[in-house]
This record gives structure tokens, sequence and C-alpha cells, in this order.
């Protein structure tokens, strides 16, 4: 009696916490997994392949594309980027839910052929807020800060193409109603198909056994 695991798909302006709270989110649910994407850029050091990415040269990724495989990818650097459709789609049969942390345009594409997922849009509570977070990582130098702020405003007008939108002025917070928003979800009766044929059939069999 399992019914199919939830596509989840989480997007926001980077600085938004939209990683750390996907990493909690992990620790509570251990059903919760991340999709592998695939790339065509070099394994780092450390890498592995299955585990942090699936590594393919540019001819079969895009053969791939040919054969619609991904449910999205881009070009980023001159290297490929997708989420394997196969992939996925294996793991929520299995009964797993899978989270994919991506951006708003990628997020776009998966409505369009997997229109079940669950979209959430992370967002800091205010510009100042993200700024904030951005200096404070100490990793952009400011031209980079004032694109991804840019970038923010723009992606925060389609945020309503989101099923929700879970603001993280307290990251605690933030991490709860997500939790929650995955919870109601999970027991939506049209994802619990399986479960209510199998309980209509126990309480029919004890009404049965009852007269």
């Amino acid at each position: 009696m399992s019914d199919k695991g939830i596509l989840i798909v989480i997007s926001g302006p980077s600085g938004a916490g939209k990683g750390t709270i996907c990493a909690e989110l992990r620790k509570q649910m251990p059903n919760l997994v991340y999709s592998v994407s695939m790339t065509t850029r070099q394994p780092r050091v450390g890498e592995e392949e299955g585990i942090s990415y699936f590594f393919r040269d540019v001819d079969t990724f895009e053969k791939l594309i040919k054969e619609d495989a991904f449910l999205e990818y881009a070009k980023v650097y001159d290297n490929y980027y997708g989420t394997p459709k196969e992939h996925v789609m294996n793991l929520l049969e299995e009964g797993k839910s899978v989270i994919l942390e991506i951006d708003i345009q990628g997020a776009m594409k998966v409505k369009e052929s997997y229109s079940d997922a669950v979209f959430i849009y992370v967002v800091p509570p205010s510009l100042d807020v993200l700024t904030s977070r951005l200096h404070g990582r100490g990793t952009d130098d400011k031209e980079v800060i004032h694109k991804r702020l840019s970038l923010a405003c723009s992606e925060l007008a389609l945020a309503h193409r989101y099923d929700y939108i879970v603001v993280n002025d307290d990251l605690e917070d933030a991490i709860e109603r997500t939790a929650s928003i995955l919870r109601a979800e999970t027991c939506k009766i049209s994802r619990n198909k399986e479960k209510i044929q199998y309980i209509y059939k126990r309480y029919s069999n004890e009404q049965q056994e009852n007269h």
C-alpha cells in the first residue's frame, strides 16, 4: 500500500536560506531525498558519480535533450545541467519524496511537464535583509551582489506561479512552515488513493463481520 512520493520544487533568491531549509527538512523526514542532477562539466575532487551528479559528455547530454529525458535543463557557462526525468520518476514510484532546489526558470519548465509537483518559493522578509545576508556571506563581490539583488526583484514578480510562499524572517519558523506544507500535502486525497481503497475495503469487511 505504497502511494507515490511527492515532487517538491523549491526556489528563491540566493541568500534566502532555501538550502538550509532543505537540509533541515531531510533531517526531519527520512523519506525525503535530493534529486541528482546531470552535468557535462568535469567532476571536482571528492565528487562521486550518481551521488554528486551524473557526469556525461556533451553529445550524450544533447542526445538526451532530443529524447525529452529532462524535467528541466539549462546551459550555464558552457556546461549543461539538468534534472533527469527517469531518475526522479523512479524515486517517486518507490514512494520517496524528491526535492528539486532549482531556479524559477527551471521550476516553470517542471510545472509544464509535472504539474502535480508542490512549488514553494522561499524569500527573505525584505531587500535590506537579503542585502545584509549576501554581504555577510563574504563570497561575492559588490557587482555580483548587485546582480543577485536585481534578479531577486524580477523573480519575485513570478512568485505567484508557485503554490506556496515561505518568508524566511526566522529560520526555525520557516523550516516548520515548510515542513507543515509537506505534511499537509501528504494527506491530500489525490495523493492517497491506494490508502483510501485499502481503508474502504477494511471498513467494508469489518461492517460485514459485525452483522
